[in-house]
C-alpha cells in the first residue's frame, strides 16, 4: 500500500496547521502573512513560514514578494493548491455533523 494516494496526500499536509492554512487560504483571494498569522491564532511566525514553504515547495501555494518599503509578500493558493477546497468543504460538513450528533 506503498503507493496509496490517500497516504501521500497525508504525508504532504502533515502537521497541525497546513490544513488550517490551507483553509485561510481558501477563504482570501490573498492573503499577507501577519494577517494569516492573526487568523491561525497560537502559531508562531516561525513554523508559519516554515509551513508555507513546504507548500509552496508541492506547488499548493504561491509567495509572491513586492520590492516595496516596506516590504509586502502575499499568499495565494495555485491551481493546484484551490483544487483542495471541495474536500476540505466536506470535511467541514463532516465535522458540523459530528459535532451536532455529539452536543
Amino acid at each position: 500500500m506503498t503507493d496509496c494516494p490517500v497516504k501521500y496526500a497525508f504525508d504532504l499536509l502533515n502537521g497541525k496547521w497546513k490544513l488550517r492554512i490551507l483553509w485561510e487560504l481558501t477563504q482570501q483571494e490573498t492573503i499577507r502573512f501577519n494577517e494569516l498569522q492573526r487568523r491561525l491564532q497560537g502559531i508562531s511566525s516561525v513554523m508559519l513560514s516554515k509551513s508555507l514553504e513546504e507548500l509552496e515547495q508541492y506547488k499548493i501555494v504561491n509567495r509572491r514578494q513586492y520590492n516595496e518599503i516596506p516590504p509586502r509578500v502575499e499568499y495565494s493558493l495555485t491551481p493546484l493548491g484551490k483544487a483542495i477546497d471541495p474536500a476540505l468543504q466536506a470535511l467541514g460538513d463532516w465535522g458540523l455533523k459530528v459535532q451536532s450528533d455529539n452536543t
